[in-house]
């Protein structure tokens, strides 16, 4: 397979969002009104790295990961700039020539791929819309990348409903490797596997990384699998990232108190000793509620008066520093 270019932006930034918004209409007694699935995200990714995105279901992870893929069904304010070139403006012909660039692994391997294809159609298809390789060359592309995937050549001719979870998703890698991307959205790639076979996928995605200069921003609510394969990690709630920092920065010094509640659920082996766990008091908000000041107030054990009324921003701790935090708490 083809190694990727060095066609990168300024510092090494091959993936940039500001203020990306993401509405979608409803109703609410009668009346129209707007669904913030993703209120005001900015974020950049740098080549080669991983950007882990956390929270729990229904923070508007997997919307965010779609919208910069333009998957949405609905306008996506805000900027996204790939490689300096801005995607969110351009028409829909235009973006088609970034598919190949920008690629989704999807949560569920099976749904994502056509029961009535075989693997081989499946990947050729990828190869012929995309003009990947020469007509009379693609048998020789689609065997090379079930060898890199880790999955037999004899599996050409199979169709999904033959193989197993873990390799259903082998072949949805396979898919998106097919085009020779540079940025891989990964949608909780291994959230529907077991748990043996996630920490082989999960090593998959890293020797990949390594041998193609893959980028990846990927989204999962198991803080362990995010810890171990991520550079840096930031956290989402109620559709805005309220804390971002190095992965290891995070998980030893998180500072917002959603982050904190968050790692406090990850297990411990027992010969490592107790953590205090921080449980969340109150419901999850509605995605109708129009709350005022900061989101997380109503759950928050650390609120004070005035984070009823002030909305906090993200900015970092002190001058100089990539730790992130959307608090009140720092200033």
């Amino acid at each position: 397979m083809e190694k990727n270019g060095k066609g990168i932006g300024e510092n090494g930034m091959l993936l940039k969002v500001r203020d990306l918004e993401v509405a979608f209409s409803s109703r609410k007694g009668g009346k129209k009104a707007l669904v913030r699935a993703v209120n005001g995200v900015s974020f950049d990714v740098r080549k080669g790295e991983t950007l882990g995105l956390v929270g729990e279901s229904g923070c508007g992870k997997t919307t965010l990961g779609r919208a910069l893929l333009r998957l949405t069904p609905v306008p996506v304010k805000g900027g996204i700039w790939y490689d300096e070139e801005a995607i969110d403006s351009i028409s829909n012909r235009d973006f088609r020539s970034l598919r190949s660039e920008m690629q989704m692994i999807f949560q569920d391997p099976f749904s994502s791929l056509n029961p009535r294809m075989t693997i081989g159609q499946m990947l050729n298809e990828v190869l012929t819309v995309h003009k990947v390789v020469p007509r009379k060359e693609a048998k020789r592309k689609i065997c090379e990348l079930l060898d890199v995937v880790g999955l037999s050549r004899d599996y050409f001719n199979r169709y999904p409903h033959e193989f197993s979870g873990g390799q259903r998703q082998r072949i949805g890698i396979a898919r998106a490797l097919a085009v020779n991307p540079k940025v891989i959205i990964c949608d909780e790639p291994v959230s529907a596997l077991d748990v043996s076979i996630q920490s082989q996928i999960i090593n998959l995605l890293k020797d990949l990384q390594q041998e193609f200069g893959l980028t990846y921003l990927f989204i999962a609510h198991d803080l362990s699998v995010v810890e171990y394969i991520s550079d840096r990690v930031a956290v989402m709630y109620l559709g805005k990232i309220v804390e971002m920092a190095n992965a290891e920065e995070l998980y030893n010094n998180p500072k917002h108190p959603y982050t904190k509640a968050l790692m406090s659920a990850i297990p411990l082996p027992e010969l490592s000793g107790k953590k205090e766990r921080i449980l969340l008091k109150g419901d999850l908000p509605g995605p109708l509620d129009m709350l005022k000041g900061c989101s997380f107030h109503p759950r928050c054990p650390e609120a004070m008066d005035r984070c009823r009324s002030v909305e906090p921003v993200l900015k970092p701790l002190c001058e100089g520093s990539s730790h992130e935090v959307s608090c009140l708490l720092y200033g």
